[in-house]
């Protein structure tokens, strides 16, 4: 079958076998020869042949090819999309909606930043599944006792509600942070969250409509990181306000959580979240990589003019943290949605569309998974990856329909037989593309036309229709 009706063909039945919502599953690892290739490399489209043996890119072809496809020059493959800021894979619920989810866009890696340690439990055998997106987990989320996201978890927010809860840690001091310690410690993972919220304004904790919105004083947090890091574990920072996020670099936090301007929720004036150029060149100077979460700012439902007030610092403390050089990483935290919504978000402010897809696709798996090759296409690299239908550095919406999900040499499909006889004979499109032209009765035009139907074909994800909770 020639290549473009065996992927016109393989996105039907995907479809098909999307709206029955069966559950992904994983072909056995396959060997891959991809000829005239064009893959994204971090900053540009390259071009040539690749191949795949035993979960990696290998530089030769192997010995015997379960999938050989020619690609023409006309589809572009890129690597997975990561997540590295959101809460909906943390529980078995969660996980039960939104898993399947993330691999139908593409992004097998991600982080959640607030589980408790029993609900997470539940959800690790899930993720160590061939067909599952991979993910890092925080176990030990960290706030005041009348901090966020307090107001957000519990059914009532009062002191002793939050008392009663065994999700968050409660810290009011540095004295508690260093006797809590070993019991923060015992939650386990190699990360810390905690957050700060407003922690330049004090006559906010005077206030019942403020309860459970607040967070840590700054000495607080910094004693909670001195002992994080004593014990090497890393520590992510939820912020709200620049004066969080400087609070943040002065403990030394590992990463920030939140561009600050994402949400308003106190009803502050935008230069409030203005990142200063000095506190840009901190985080580039410390490595503190800051998690962007845009697409969260259209869950608040700002009116116009306040909204495209919050865009406008958006861009600048973006321009800002770029200009110094400071680690950027792609973050939604939209319960619904994965890291897509946000690289749209970001494309909607102006951001260079090839530092997009590298911060998708290596800056931010390789932060949440660091020492493994993630992100590349050279020889030793996990082979991971994305076809598109086209060129994404031309469109973006080429990411909304990817062609085919391959992780670490396994097709990715919704079709048990597909996944079941995917590793068997060796399958050739390229040879079956010359009775095919000859049928036609003159030359055959390249796969360009087809590959663009099918994209065309499938359904559009649909959306969850109740209301986010955002932690």
């Amino acid at each position: 079958m020639p290549l473009s009706r065996f992927l016109v063909a393989l996105a039907a039945l995907l479809t098909s076998a999307a709206s029955l919502a069966q559950p992904y599953q994983a072909s056995a690892p396959l060997s891959w020869e991809l000829k005239n290739a064009r893959w994204f490399d971090g900053e540009q489209i390259r071009r040539g042949n690749l191949y795949v043996e035993d979960g990696v890119f290998v530089a030769k072809k192997p010995a015997r090819v379960n999938r050989k496809m020619d690609l023409r020059g006309q589809q572009v493959l890129i690597s997975p999309l990561a997540e590295a800021h959101n809460h909906n894979l943390q529980t078995a619920w969660g996980w039960g909606q939104y898993a399947d989810q993330y691999i139908d866009e593409g992004v097998l890696y991600a982080a959640m930043l607030c589980g408790d340690p029993a609900s997470v439990a539940e959800v690790r055998p899930l993720a160590a599944a061939p067909a599952a997106p991979e993910v890092s987990f925080v176990t030990a989320c960290i706030t005041s006792s009348d901090g966020y996201p307090l107001a957000a978890v519990l059914p009532q927010a009062s002191a002793e509600a939050a008392a009663a809860q065994n999700q968050i840690v409660l810290v009011d001091s540095p004295e508690q942070a260093r006797t809590q310690w070993p019991a923060i410690k015992a939650r386990g993972g190699t990360w810390l969250r905690i957050v700060l919220a407003h922690s330049e304004r004090p006559e906010l904790r005077q206030q019942p409509a403020m309860f459970g919105h607040l967070g840590l004083q700054p000495d607080t947090a910094s004693e909670l990181t001195r002992l994080a890091h004593a014990d090497g574990l890393r520590v992510v920072a939820h912020v709200e306000t620049a004066a969080d996020f400087d609070a943040a670099l002065a403990a030394g936090v590992d990463t920030i959580a939140h561009l600050p301007g994402y949400a308003n929720t106190a009803d502050e004036a935008p230069e409030r979240f203005a990142i200063s150029e000095a506190s840009a060149t901190l985080a580039a100077r410390q490595r503190t990589a800051v998690i962007t979460t845009t697409a969260a700012t259209a869950l608040f439902k700002l009116d116009p003019a306040p909204l495209a007030a919050m865009r406008e610092v958006q861009r600048a403390n973006l321009a800002r943290l770029q200009a110094a050089g400071a680690p950027l990483l792609i973050g939604s935290d939209v319960f619904i949605g994965t890291a897509r919504a946000e690289l749209h978000a970001l494309d909607a402010l102006g951001l260079d569309r090839a530092t997009l897809l590298r911060l998708a696709t290596q800056d931010t798996p390789r932060a949440l998974f660091p020492g493994r090759k993630l992100g590349c296409f050279d020889a030793g690299c996990e082979a991971s990856f994305l076809l598109l239908g086209g060129d994404p550095l031309a469109d973006l919406a080429q990411l909304d329909m990817p062609l085919l999900r391959v992780k670490q040499g396994r097709l990715l499909t919704r079709l048990a037989d597909v996944a079941a006889s995917s590793s068997q004979a060796e399958a050739s499109t390229a040879e079956a593309a010359k009775p095919a032209r000859k049928a036609a009765g003159k030359k055959a035009k390249p796969a360009a036309a087809p590959a663009k139907k099918s994209t065309s074909k499938p359904k559009a994800q649909s959306k969850a229709s109740s209301k986010a909770r955002q932690r």
